[in-house]
């Protein structure tokens, strides 16, 4: 990988970001509040669920709506940026064919887009937490865990940089993985502690594999990290950024060496 070219075609980068974040914006009824909508309609389906089960949800401590909204806003950055990078050398395909830029601005530039989303959302949770703490009879009141936040949104940024790697790569070549990638966002929210308020729920046993999942340590950290709970998920969070770095290093290593073919395959 070549930096010095990247940083040379960084005015692109910045071009192709701008252009997500028009296109999702622009010529829109609730414009911004898309950022928001939907992991506040989510959160609100658990909560009614949970409602209608009669089922009493695990850390009464802190409310439920603030525990899976927290898990929702790393999880939707995650999801937002796979969905949008794994989509976009189809989506530029005009772009490639006539013009030659490092191929790896394109997986990575809808990141600058989602992270855009993360901050407008992120901001409710400030203000529920504000509500609760004030009207709810909740103590979140901020800790310096709250310094550790960017770790958490970083290693979730790479999550998705990692996926888009091998997901575009694959899609450029293979027209149906258009059609994974939802399904594997769906099924990735159900197999991430987003739904539970804790890992604890699951087995000791199969807690290790767990771990695997690269988004279990980083939603469990993003809640340590804003609501302070007792102890960090040191192990769990280890493992899982283990697998988040070794699905970059393979993600990048495939897509470059399929890179060539590109232009003939769009």
């Amino acid at each position: 990988m070549n930096l010095v070219e990247l940083w040379h075609y960084r005015e692109l980068f910045w071009f192709l970001a701008l252009r997500d974040i028009q296109v999702r914006y622009k010529q829109t009824v609730l414009g911004a509040s898309w950022a928001v909508l939907q992991p506040l309609a989510t959160m609100v389906v658990f909560n009614l669920l949970f409602t209608l089960l009669g089922r009493k949800p695990v850390g009464a401590d802190i409310p439920y709506a603030i525990t899976t909204y927290c898990a929702l806003l790393p999880w939707q950055l995650f999801a937002t940026s796979l969905a949008q990078s794994g989509n976009s050398l189809v989506g530029n395909a005009n772009l490639i064919k006539k013009v030659y830029f490092p191929r790896l601005i394109a997986p990575s530039s809808p990141l600058v887009c989602s992270l855009l989303d993360f901050a407008i959302a992120f901001g409710v949770l400030v203000l529920m937490m504000i509500g609760y703490d004030l009207w709810g009879g909740y103590d979140l009141a901020p800790s310096w865990r709250l310094f550790t936040l960017p770790l958490f949104v970083i290693l979730a940024l790479c999550a998705a940089l990692a996926g888009g790697f091998w997901l575009s790569a694959l899609n450029a070549q293979y027209r149906d993985i258009k059609h994974v990638i939802p399904f594997v966002v769906a099924l990735g929210q159900f197999l991430s502690p987003v739904v539970y308020e804790t890992t604890s729920l699951i087995p000791e046993r199969w807690q290790p594999l767990y771990a695997l999942n690269p988004m279990a340590g980083v939603i469990e950290g993003f809640r340590w990290a804003v609501l302070g709970r007792a102890q960090p998920p040191l192990a769990m969070l280890a493992l899982s950024s283990t697998m988040v770095m070794l699905l970059l290093i393979t993600g990048l290593f495939y897509f470059k060496r399929t890179e060539r073919t590109f232009v003939d395959l769009l």
